[in-house]
């Protein structure tokens, strides 16, 4: 396998669950993922793009991510959701988001900004807008799910605060791994598991494909009370980037 491969040139050990990641070097400048997304008897279709670009001395990344919904569903509700997340990778493979944004159709966005200077994060969204302490280990929804692919997975608990652009909470992940069936065959992947700490937490559990650079495969989160989304992926491609970031939605 080629991600093996490299990661054993790396200097990886396998003996622990933080070696599957990938050189972040190898990983490609642009991926596209298509998922498959399931509600009780609902579905619909997501697709996701992650752009890696040099900008001004800087890694920076862009991720998109579209949904919308599929069969009768459409007819009632025809509108996209759409999220975006933007920012630099540190040197030392971190994601340091700098804005986010998730809208569905012409409602009102939440959107995050990270003032990392300030240690300030803002979070906008229809009741008004709120400022918070910015944590070191912030990280928005989407930046989460692809963010062990610059940085492996720290041991066996993984402890960080999360954004919706809406709330700020402190979240933890088991981790662990697991053989996944998936429309692109079967993935040996790494599996986080949220842990319910509180009344009101949200279940989440992410799979991320060993040998596809860590990337999220299948994500089952509880989006509101009674409503659980599964989220399955169908296909990834790799490909080159255009020369410059283009701003895309968030601005």
């Amino acid at each position: 396998m080629k991600q093996l491969s490299v990661a054993l040139l790396c200097g990886l050990s396998f003996s622990t669950f933080s070696a599957f990641s990938a050189c972040a070097a190898d990983i490609p400048p642009r991926v596209d993922i298509s998922y498959s997304v399931t509600s009780g008897s609902l579905e619909a279709e997501m697709n996701d793009t992650l752009e890696i670009r040099q900008e001004n001395g800087a890694r920076r990344y862009a991720i998109s991510s579209e949904g919308r919904a599929k069969g009768l569903l459409a007819l009632t509700q025809p509108d996209s959701l759409v999220r975006d997340s933007e920012g630099i990778i540190t040197a030392k493979g971190a994601l340091r988001p700098e804005r986010f944004s998730d809208q569905h159709g012409a409602k009102i966005p939440k959107v995050a900004i990270f003032d990392w200077s300030n240690k300030l994060l803002t979070l906008q969204h229809k009741r008004g807008e709120e400022k918070k302490a910015l944590p070191a280990d912030a990280l928005d929804r989407l930046s989460l799910l692809y963010s062990f692919m610059f940085s492996p997975a720290p041991g066996k608990v993984i402890n960080l605060h999360e954004t919706d652009g809406r709330r700020l909470e402190v979240a933890s992940y088991t981790v662990g791994k697991e053989t996944l069936d998936t429309p692109m065959g079967k993935l040996e992947t790494i599996v986080l598991t949220k842990q319910l700490e509180k009344e009101g937490d949200r279940d989440k559990k992410i799979w991320l494909a060993v040998d596809h650079h860590m990337l999220p495969v299948r994500v089952v989160s509880a989006e509101k009370i009674g409503i659980v989304t599964d989220q399955m992926v169908k296909k990834i491609s790799y490909g080159e980037t255009p020369n410059t970031i283009q701003q895309g939605r968030l601005h």
